[in-house]
């Protein structure tokens, strides 16, 4: 049996500097393929819809820039993607329609440069090659070939990434080497502009909640971006930022450890439930590039771009203890390591 061969484009850079890292993803999206793979993303709840935690959603805040992803729908592998982003969060897909009513609203996007594959592999004829290669934990395919309909998203070894790649081609093969850079071909949205649209929802909504004086909704809107009212009770708790030491406030800003979209209105307000850091390091913090732990100790994410973040500031070579944290704000970090930072599934 002849393997078919796809019909795939190749992006590289020119200097071939590999990547420090590589790693392969599966997505099962029958339900989502159209939607995904034309608007070049994946979309993800944070959580299951009993509010428990998903192993093949939280891969979503593994996946870095130039993973190549294989997508799976309807029995065969139809579409081969490269990823431009990291995760963040991002508002369900008006496109979606009915299709997981039941998700958070709030989930976890990566944008995505998809090239469709012009081929009828589909991997149930293959699985004698392939069944030895699959993970004993977290493997999309059941013995026979049929895709596990519970996982969304999920790391593939690199031994089957590659085997796939060249059952579906040369193309598709060259982009698992390791001397292959892999970039997206287009332009994406600011990760920022769905939320932005999310968040105004959200502004709509409480400058109509009549219940609210018109002085507190103009302090709940103004900590939507770490002014007024807020700035001014986080400033009682924090006096420098925790990373690089600066301690001008007209430098600084105030961030919010629970994002003002999931907080209450009393949290929107909580001098506690922020943080006053340079605006590179907000970026940071708000990215979930960073994190901290309860104790003090600096966090920096895995697929974090460590140059990048020497450059801003924030030390990656070595461990830091940015000092002691209040027993409320040690709930509010909880809650921003459990939903914004980009952590290693198990960790």
């Amino acid at each position: 049996m002849h393997a078919p061969r796809a019909r795939v484009s190749i992006w590289t850079r020119g200097d071939h500097t590999p990547p420090p890292t590589m790693r392969f993803w599966w997505v099962n999206q029958n339900q989502t393929f159209r939607h995904e793979v034309a608007g070049g993303y994946l979309w993800s709840p944070k959580r299951k819809a009993n509010g428990a935690i998903n192993p093949f959603y939280e891969f979503m805040r593994e996946v870095s820039p130039g993973d190549l992803i294989f997508s799976f729908a309807e029995t065969r592998i139809a579409a081969i993607g490269i990823a431009a982003s990291h995760a963040y969060e991002a508002p369900k897909p008006v496109e979606f329609g009915r299709t997981g009513f039941y998700w958070d609203r709030i989930g976890w996007r990566v944008d995505v440069g998809f090239t469709l594959v012009q081929s009828t592999f589909r991997p149930a004829d293959w699985m004698e090659e392939l069944g030895p290669l699959l993970p004993k934990r977290y493997g999309p395919l059941l013995q026979d070939g049929r895709g596990v309909q519970s996982i969304y998203l999920t790391e593939l070894p690199g031994p089957l990434a590659r085997r796939l790649a060249h059952l579906l081609g040369p193309e598709v093969e060259g982009l698992t080497h390791a001397d292959t850079v892999r970039d997206a071909p287009a332009v994406r949205p600011s990760p920022s502009e769905g939320l932005a649209v999310w968040e105004e929802h959200l502004r709509d909504q409480l400058q109509n909640d009549t219940a609210l004086a018109e002085t507190e909704r103009e302090a709940i809107v103004l900590a939507r971006r770490g002014q007024g009212l807020f700035k001014q009770r986080v400033h009682l708790h924090e006096k420098r930022c925790r990373v690089t030491g600066v301690s001008r406030l007209e430098h600084l800003r105030a961030s919010q450890c629970k994002p003002w979209r999931d907080s209450t209105n009393e949290e929107r307000l909580d001098g506690e439930n922020g943080l006053l850091l340079t605006p590179s390091v907000d970026h940071l913090f708000d990215r979930g590039f960073i994190s901290f732990r309860g104790d003090g100790r600096l966090l920096v994410s895995p697929v974090a771009h460590a140059p990048s973040l020497e450059r801003m500031g924030v030390p990656v070579s070595r461990s830091i203890d940015v000092g002691a944290f209040s027993q409320r704000q040690r709930l509010f970090l909880e809650y921003h390591r459990d939903a914004v930072f980009l952590m290693r599934v198990g960790t």
